[in-house]
């Protein structure tokens, strides 16, 4: 069971992550608000100031959707 400080704590660091990037947390709610089914692309890009944009990307696996529904399945 967590801590109820760190509890506050985290909800107050998601509320104020919300604030300073609403666009982000709006496509996060579109993204998932449809199902992930296997061969879905999920494509990431981190720029850095002063240098060269990096880029990876994974193709969703039925064993990726798998542990996610098992984790989900240890939150209840």
């Amino acid at each position: 069971m967590m801590n109820p400080t760190t509890m506050m704590k985290i909800m107050q660091a998601q509320k104020t992550f919300t604030t300073n990037h609403p666009k982000f947390m709006a496509f996060l709610k579109y993204v998932f608000s449809q199902k992930m089914e296997p061969g879905t692309v999920i494509e990431i890009t981190v720029k850095r100031p002063n240098e060269d944009a990096v880029t990876s990307n994974l193709s969703i696996m039925q064993s990726d959707l798998d542990l996610v529904e098992s984790l989900k399945d240890l939150q209840a």
